[in-house]
């Protein structure tokens, strides 16, 4: 397996000629760094000129490693090559290693790049990237994998030192300022020479590229600028003053992660601190975070939560009802939300509202949330993700342990953490009563095990003491029922009027449904059951629109059209249309009697789409009658391997059923007189486009109408 990293922008406060000074410092060994041992150079051009100086070095390295294992190697340095390109036209300076040893066993990729800053001209940035693919060694290919991966991260800590250790013995040597290189006319000649710096004594620049980074610091300026942005997301300042302090594997995941989301995902991009909760849910195991956070994606958009914030308002039976709010902040600056669970009547709740309702509404205070999290990031100035819950359980008995409501309870766990890993920073339970452990013993098992750390649980009145909630939460805000002085503004509580429950029937049509009004649709494919869909159209020139995702599998998309209504077919009005819907059970819209070119013909070519991929597209009817869509099971050869796998090859790799597949669509009639002939128009009725895709597909409008309008 390839292992890969990608380093943030890194900004240095200084010219980019005052860092090449202190980069030849670094030459031909540096004793900041034990295990560059030594280096010489090999090759070294310069352009006529003088502004392009290209050098090559051989650079040793003593490895970190166990000594049996480099006597299994034969080894005791490591030798590799370094070239180094040099514009001082340009200030530019690139830097691409190779590795000498173990070429035919271990390919070894590292590119390195200085370049002055795109907005200030007297600031420095840097950027690396690197590879590293064990072919085979001696039956230890994991082992040397770990070594080496850790011996590079170590190094890329230590190398943000160096730079700034240089700069600072430059300034004790009385040197802050190395003039720009000019070309110099020398006279009588009209020839371009060099004027090279007085004060500086480098001719080559050289680096073991494995080591930089450090956006230094002015002493001049006692206030550190923030040179990053909530919009460079590949600033080093910008991750350390939103996101936190990463080691340089985890930048490398966050940047890798947030590159494959640009080039592939083609909605709206996640923020990064959304992006990096997913990462650290799965330890920063890249694929593991970039499949969870597809699937996710896939859910917010199918069911609109982006906006939910915005559309939902909670009954004014759940505002009366449900014990819990917002309450200020805890002592790390976390968003603080109280729960009275013991004085809510969770039973009462799931019979009036619904268990969809409730799921609704446990989503809005989560998506909440992240926005507090973002809000109190700016006002505290550091990075808050995550926010701290504090569940008072005076009054918990067994009417808390309604099976339907702890049903209801496990989805809701379930749900959140598929969707809202690493929000919640703290669990608080005060007061757990003796029915607590029973309840635990139900909902844990859903619960990450990261997350379960998080709990701190008190019974009785033992949170009163020491490392009790005083140590979390500021003294002055622990609410009135807590025994503090703070009042909270959350509801009481009570028994929900029997009146106001709803029918059991009711609530078991709403059983099996996430979000009720989801303008998509889902639909099962099996092979040799397709999913058809039946389109009846009453005035030709009208316009079918669709846009799907293919969620589980390969599909074929089909279009046919029928003079005859097809059977079974059950008609739903859409304006002056219907639409049929088959449901669970794909019945065939399409007789098995039928000839093609006779009872019914293609109108569209069938279409491959690919697992993961979002199509959107549409269809000028030529003649009114009925029109099928359908999606057909497709078996498709395997991928070509890729070192940034697109959407579809992380689908790909979740364990689903190889004769299933599975879309999630979405699909609109245009009547003729909405389209009058132009793309713009007919673009300009779209609704409900994907969000997600690895690559949208768009297949454009064939056999468009020939009628003139």
């Amino acid at each position: 397996m390839v292992q890969e990293y990608q380093s943030p922008v890194r900004v240095y406060k200084h010219p980019f000629e005052l860092i090449m000074e202190a980069y030849v410092r670094r030459f031909p060994k540096c004793p900041l760094i034990p295990v560059f041992v030594d280096s010489e150079i090999t090759t070294e051009n310069q352009s006529e000129d003088g502004s392009v100086l290209m050098t090559e070095r051989r650079c040793t390295i003593d490895i970190d490693a166990p000594r049996l294992l480099k006597r299994i190697a034969g080894v005791d340095y490591l030798y590799f090559i370094q070239k180094n390109t040099l514009n001082r036209r340009e200030r530019t300076l690139r830097i691409e290693v190779h590795n000498e040893t173990f070429s035919n066993r271990v390919i070894v990729r590292e590119c390195c790049n200085y370049t002055v800053h795109p907005e200030n001209e007297d600031w420095t940035c840097f950027e690396q990237t690197a590879s590293l693919d064990i072919k085979s060694f001696f039956g230890f290919e994991s082992t040397a994998e770990k070594i080496a991966m850790k011996q590079y991260a170590s190094n890329i800590n230590k190398g943000k030192e160096i730079i700034e250790y240089y700069l600072r013995e430059l300034e004790e040597e009385g040197v802050t300022y190395i003039p720009r290189w000019t070309p110099l006319v020398v006279s009588g000649t009209g020839n371009a020479g060099l004027q090279l710096p007085p004060l500086s004594s480098a001719r080559a620049i050289a680096v073991n590229s494995a080591k930089d980074g450090l956006p230094s610091k002015d002493p001049a300026c006692p206030t550190e600028l923030l040179s990053g942005s909530p919009d460079d997301k590949l600033d080093a300042d910008y991750i350390r003053r939103y996101l936190g302090d990463l080691t340089p594997l985890q930048e490398s995941c966050l940047i890798r992660l947030r590159q494959w989301l640009q080039e592939t995902h083609k909605g709206k991009i996640p923020k990064d601190q959304h992006v990096l909760r997913f990462l650290r849910s799965r330890d920063f195991n890249l694929d593991k975070a970039r499949e969870l956070l597809c699937q996710s994606l896939t859910w917010r958009k199918q069911h609109q939560v982006d906006f939910l914030l915005d559309t939902w308002e909670s009954p004014q039976l759940l505002r009366d009802y449900c014990t819990g709010g917002w309450h200020h902040h805890d002592r790390d600056g976390r968003p603080l939300y109280i729960l009275r669970l013991g004085q809510m009547d969770t039973k009462g709740l799931v019979r009036a509202l619904g268990e969809e309702v409730l799921l609704r509404q446990v989503l809005s205070i989560n998506e909440e949330g992240l926005r507090r999290c973002e809000e109190y990031t700016r006002v505290f100035g550091r990075p808050i993700s995550c926010w701290t819950c504090l569940v008072d359980l005076e009054g918990l008995n067994m009417r808390h342990l309604w099976r339907p409501g702890i049903k209801a309870l496990l989805r809701i766990i379930e749900v959140v953490e598929a969707n809202y890993p690493e929000t919640l920073g703290r669990l608080l339970i005060l007061r757990a009563p003796r029915v607590f452990p029973v309840l635990w013993t139900l909902v844990s098992p859903l619960i990450d095990e990261n997350t379960r750390k998080k709990f701190l649980v008190y019974a009785g009145n033992d949170y009163h003491g020491p490392g009790g909630l005083v140590d979390y939460i500021d003294k002055d805000i622990i609410p009135e029922f807590l025994g503090g002085n703070c009042t909270c503004d959350i509801p009481e509580g009570g028994m929900v009027p029997k009146s106001l429950y709803r029918a059991a029937e009711e609530l078991e049509s709403e059983e099996n449904r996430l979000l009720t009004d989801s303008i998509y649709k889902s639909a099962s494919i099996f092979k040799g059951a397709p999913y058809e869909m039946l389109i009846e159209i009453t005035e030709a020139s009208s316009v079918i629109t669709w846009d799907f995702d293919v969620c589980k599998g390969d599909v074929s998309f089909n279009i046919y059209h029928s003079k005859r209504a097809p059977q079974p077919a059950r008609k739903d009005a859409l304006g002056a249309h219907g639409i049929t819907s088959l449901g669970a059970i794909n019945a065939q819209l399409i007789d098995r009697s039928w000839v093609l070119g006779q009872d019914y013909s293609i109108v569209e070519k069938a279409l491959s789409c690919r697992e993961g991929e979002s199509v959107q597209g549409s269809h000028i009817t030529r003649w009114p009658g009925f029109y099928i869509l359908q999606w057909r099971f497709h078996s498709s050869p395997a991928c070509t391997a890729s070192s940034l796998p697109r959407v579809d090859d992380v689908l790909a790799s979740l364990q689903v059923s190889s004769h299933k597949c599975k879309i999630m669509y979405y699909t609109e009639v245009l009547a003729s007189q909405d389209f009058r002939g132009s793309m713009t128009s007919l673009e300009s009725c779209h609704s409900g486009f994907s969000q997600l895709s690895a690559a949208t597909t768009s297949s454009s409008q064939s056999h468009v109408s020939s009628i003139s309008r």
